[in-house]
């Protein structure tokens, strides 16, 4: 995409991920800044993310990923776009940035299977009222999964993780 990035990631540890954003950050900022010149911030916002239930929502992010360039009408098939995995993930492309999940692996019994079986998720569009939930998650920064997996999340954080309308709630008008 021309203005932001997608990375869907199994970390190793809670604070994994926010320390590879971070490091990459820091990163890809000094290279920018030293090789534009360059000296000020170049992050436009923080990053965004959702816990996202493996088992029933894991491989519709992918897919949801890797049609972006697609729905962006950037190409017209995902694995014309350059930066990505279809090609690792759908074709067998080799791609050293790539560990396949264990539910893509579990598409199949062998990799030409794997891909065949991953390539039939994509003959049909992801659903509307998906596209919307998947989207609404990662903008509010809420898990992706059923009720169950929310109140897993909530029973670990601590924090309720309901989707709350936008706003200071409303006053109620007293008639006293």
């Amino acid at each position: 995409m021309t203005n932001h990035v997608h990375l869907l990631v199994t970390p190793p540890s809670a604070e994994a991920v926010s320390r590879f954003i971070i490091s990459i950050g820091r990163r890809y900022v000094q290279y920018i800044n030293k090789t534009y010149q360059r000296t000020r911030t170049l992050w436009g916002s923080c990053y965004k993310s959702s816990l996202v239930q493996e088992e029933r929502y894991l491989l519709t992010c992918q897919r949801y990923i890797e049609l972006n360039p697609v729905r962006a009408r950037m190409v017209d098939e995902p694995a014309h776009y350059r930066w990505s995995s279809y090609r690792a993930n759908a074709l067998g492309h080799a791609d050293p940035l790539l560990t396949p999940h264990a539910l893509y692996r579990g598409l199949g019994g062998d990799d030409e299977a794997v891909i065949a079986a991953y390539r039939a998720l994509f003959v049909s569009d992801i659903d509307v009222p998906l596209l919307i939930d998947i989207r609404a998650a990662l903008q509010q920064g809420q898990p992706l999964g059923d009720s169950r997996f929310s109140a897993q999340i909530e029973a670990v954080t601590g924090h309720r993780r309901a989707v709350m309308p936008r706003g200071r709630p409303r006053k109620i008008a007293s008639f006293d």
